[in-house]
């Protein structure tokens, strides 16, 4: 039938809410309410095998049974859990309890060699592993994990070559191999694989005493992890990183909180990953940064003993650090399980340059059990003594930081060289006391372009009755590459 001119104008008319679509059916519940490792229904083993028979049917529920602690024990590997699909300890919303999913009942063996590496002989958490998870996530999306503790295995939740999962209001507890919580796009020989690993979501976690809280490595790109705590405390044998992102691109991590890890946050070669309002405190490095097109913007970073180290790489490349916060680094944390700060004559404070990393000859520190510590062909730092050809620049281009010359009235003058021709971002900072040399406060910006021999002269309006007594600065290139800290002008 031929539709007129005048019904088909009405029809497009038509308000969409006016639209009624078909309601969604609901999934049905798989009830989880035996704690037995069996495939007998009612048992975590069942549920997911069932799950897995018709993705998209189903949701798993597990019930608190009986008195808390709640815990489940699986004798052997579970099978990985296909999407979509939620799986939730449904004491949590209630009671704020967590259900456990504990490893201890097969990963047995003394502390992280129960979890090898993927080279024969390498062990625990600085090696390349898949080894030994708690729950997979594997080719596959729309999964949503809550409410449980995932506990004692080698690999807390292994998100590998998965997208669009929702990791929440969980707690991922002493995982002594790879990581708490690892997102992998590793094609199961090392290699990255692009666009497998994307868009995933990791909110209000807490991450406790894992080897690695986190990783983002091989291709991960495009994920979110926000609102998590990362802490490791004595009882953690190997306390390397918050997060590791390695070989992972355009990742968003934002409002965590990052407590005496080697590092807080480690960036292997990573690029344009944003890293924003988080907190890093009793680290050794708080954030250690290789790669290119990284930003550190509006971070609280104190108490640790380095907390900005940018590491050299065959290339030097841009990373942009702006409106962060800096106090009370140089503390003696000689933290270093595959990174850290551990050299006996390190430069230490707020923002530090040609930190050296596991990869360097001078780096002082675990490489991983099992891997060479002796190491033939390891990188030499240019700015190391004697430094030979092909050694590795210094970060960042090098950029010189402002020189701050006096403050007069309400005004901060300063002198900055770069580029010839080229716009330049001062950044300026306050600390109350006037001994204090890092970045308590940060106070603005101001925009000032170069001559033609790359120098500039700069004035910046402080705020009146401010109880400001010391100022630095800091000068970003329009590439993006910041400088370390100017030395303070008391005022």
């Amino acid at each position: 039938m031929r539709i007129s001119p005048l019904l088909a104008a009405l029809l497009l008319a038509v308000p969409a809410h006016a639209v009624h679509a078909a309601p969604a059916v609901q999934p049905a519940t798989l009830v989880v309410d035996r704690y037995a490792d069996d495939e007998q229904p009612g048992s975590l083993r069942w549920a997911i095998e069932r799950n897995n028979q018709a993705p998209g049917t189903y949701r798993i529920e597990i019930r608190p049974v009986g008195q808390p602690p709640y815990v489940i024990k699986p004798a052997s590997a579970l099978p990985p859990i296909l999407g979509p699909v939620s799986l939730e300890g449904a004491a949590w919303k209630r009671s704020g309890e967590y259900i456990a999913i504990d490893g201890s009942a097969y990963i047995v063996g003394n502390g992280t060699r129960a979890c090898p590496g993927a080279v024969p002989g390498q062990f625990g958490t600085n090696v390349r592993t898949t080894t030994g998870p708690g729950l997979v996530i594997r080719d596959t999306q729309g999964v949503e994990i809550s409410g449980l503790d995932v506990r004692n295995f080698c690999i807390g939740i292994l998100v590998n070559r998965a997208s669009h999962n929702v990791i929440q209001d969980n707690r991922i507890t002493a995982n002594k191999g790879g990581a708490g919580i690892m997102l992998t796009g590793d094609d199961g020989q090392g290699n990255s694989t692009a666009t497998t690993t994307v868009n995933n979501k990791v909110l209000r976690n807490q991450l406790v005493d894992n080897g690695d809280g986190l990783e983002l490595t091989r291709g991960a790109a495009f994920n979110l992890v926000a609102d998590n705590l990362f802490r490791s405390t004595p009882a953690n044998a190997e306390p390397s990183q918050g997060i590791e992102i390695l070989w992972g691109n355009d990742n968003t991590v934002v409002r965590n909180r990052f407590e005496d890890y080697s590092d807080g946050l480690q960036i292997n070669w990573g690029q344009r990953n944003y890293l924003g309002a988080n907190t890093f405190t009793g680290n050794s490095i708080g954030v250690s940064v290789s790669g290119a097109g990284n930003i550190l913007d509006g971070n609280l970073i104190h108490g640790n003993r380095i907390g900005v180290a940018l590491r050299p790489e065959p290339t030097s490349t841009s990373n942009r650090l702006t409106a962060n916060r800096i106090w009370n680094n140089s503390q003696d944390i000689r933290r270093c399980e595959a990174g850290g700060s551990c050299v006996p004559d390190q430069r230490t404070g707020a923002i530090v340059f040609s930190v050296p990393a596991l990869e360097h000859a001078i780096y002082v520190g675990s490489r991983g059990i099992g891997v060479d510590p002796s190491g033939t062909n390891r990188a030499i730092i240019c700015t190391d003594k004697a430094a030979p050809q092909g050694c590795q620049p210094v970060p960042n281009h090098d950029q010189a930081a402002p020189l701050l010359m006096a403050v007069k009235g309400d005004r901060l003058l300063g002198q900055v060289s770069g580029e010839p021709d080229s716009l330049l971002r001062v950044e300026v900072f306050g600390n109350a006391d006037s001994k204090a040399s890092e970045a308590e406060q940060y106070l603005g910006e101001v925009m000032v372009a170069t001559d033609a021999k790359g120098q500039a002269q700069f004035e910046y309006v402080l705020p009146q009755a401010d109880g400001l007594q010391a100022f630095t600065a800091t000068v970003t290139r329009s590439d993006g590459a910041t400088s370390e800290l100017s030395k303070a002008l008391a005022r």
